[in-house]
């Protein structure tokens, strides 16, 4: 198929696409269904497809929505990828098994939203809750500014938060507000007080598929960070050299493609916490992990944090009129997916070149 016909307008259609594209390649499906209604009555469920031997030893998981409104693209690279007969052909003979897991937030992705039904960030919610969670005192001094109560916001509300921006870097904003923040629970990039539906979904289906694995892989795919239509390769793994360093043989393409990382400043994200890789580590510890991020990027980055604060603010003001609600919506869903064919296809190309590398990394 055309890679931008892989993509999808709503969560309810590129469950169908996904589901459609299962079925013609003939692999099975096991869904785990969200007990809540989608944004148009719809049935909600995280869907797993396993291409490949259930006794494989090399396993390479493809991830989307794990950020909701993310899925958009996420699944438009999974439904590409099950419709790539090349790529298929290429895992197997690589004797890599390959897992489908589309729309690890379903409720994010139907409802336009980049949280949880929870309001959690699902990237900030792995954590262990039984000891203490880290402070983001930053935040807090943010927080009434980034969600003023008045949408849009109050010029003298814009100039304070302009002012701290002056005083403290964009660098500190960017990391103050999205590292992760676990005291304001209508708050944003809020990682939770308990694990989240979707984590405790997504485990069991870890250990399911990944449990036996000797070697296993994991691209995860995002969207609104970076220059529009780049995919950057974010490292996703504990803060170890050797496992950077593979994952940079993997998918750096020679430096064409230079892995980045969070924890030496190169990447476009800062250093984040309770990362949804880490469940990696718990459910698969027989497994050698290697994992990246792809960031897709989309709007600027003040407009993509500007996007989101209007969602949350919509989020805690349900009263709002209808045609600013919808302008939030459509604003929100712009900064996170970029709706062109030239866009999407870019998009496909670059994660199918991670895919193949994947294979060929697997493989060793």
């Amino acid at each position: 198929m055309d890679a931008a016909q892989a993509f999808s307008p709503s969560y309810a259609l590129a469950r169908q696409k996904f589901l459609a594209a299962c079925v013609a390649a003939g692999i099975p499906v096991e869904s785990h269904p969200l007990p809540l209604p989608g944004a148009d009555g719809e049935a909600l469920a995280m869907d797993v497809a396993r291409d490949g031997p259930a006794d494989a030893e090399r396993v390479l998981i493809l991830t989307s929505a794990c950020h909701g409104v993310e899925g958009h693209c996420g699944s438009g690279v999974q439904v590409a990828a099950l419709h790539d007969a090349e790529w298929r052909a290429a895992a197997r003979g690589a004797g890599v098994a390959v897992v489908y897991i589309h729309a690890l937030n379903p409720h994010g992705f139907s409802h336009g939203r980049r949280v949880t039904q929870e309001n959690v960030d699902l990237n900030r919610n792995f954590q262990d809750f039984s000891a203490p969670l880290p402070a983001n005192k930053a935040y807090a001094r943010l927080h009434a500014l980034l969600l003023p109560p008045n949408w849009p916001p109050a010029p003298a509300d814009e100039a304070a938060l302009a002012q701290w921006i002056d005083k403290h870097g964009m660098d500190e904003f960017q990391a103050a507000v999205t590292q992760g923040q676990y005291a304001f629970a209508d708050g944003m990039f809020f990682g939770g007080q308990a694990p989240t539906w979707s984590q405790r979904t997504l485990r069991p289906v870890l250990r399911q598929h990944a449990g036996r694995a000797r070697r296993l892989a994991w691209i995860d795919i995002h969207t609104g960070l970076g220059p529009n239509g780049l995919g950057e390769r974010i490292f996703a793994g504990n803060d170890d050299a050797a496992a950077y360093a593979r994952a940079s043989a993997w998918w750096g393409g020679d430096g064409a493609t230079p892995v980045t990382s969070i924890y030496d400043g190169s990447s476009a994200s800062p250093l984040l916490t309770g990362l949804m890789w880490n469940s990696a580590y718990d459910e698969c510890p027989q497994a050698e992990v290697t994992g990246i991020a792809i960031e897709y990027g989309t709007e600027p980055l003040m407009e993509v944090l500007a996007a989101m604060r209007g969602d949350h603010w919509l989020h805690l003001h349900p009263e709002a009129a209808p045609e600013l609600a919808e302008a939030i919506r459509q604003r929100m869903r712009a900064a996170f997916y970029t709706d062109t064919d030239a866009w999407k296809r870019r998009i496909v190309e670059q994660a199918r070149e991670a895919l193949f590398q994947a294979a060929q990394g697997l493989r060793g």
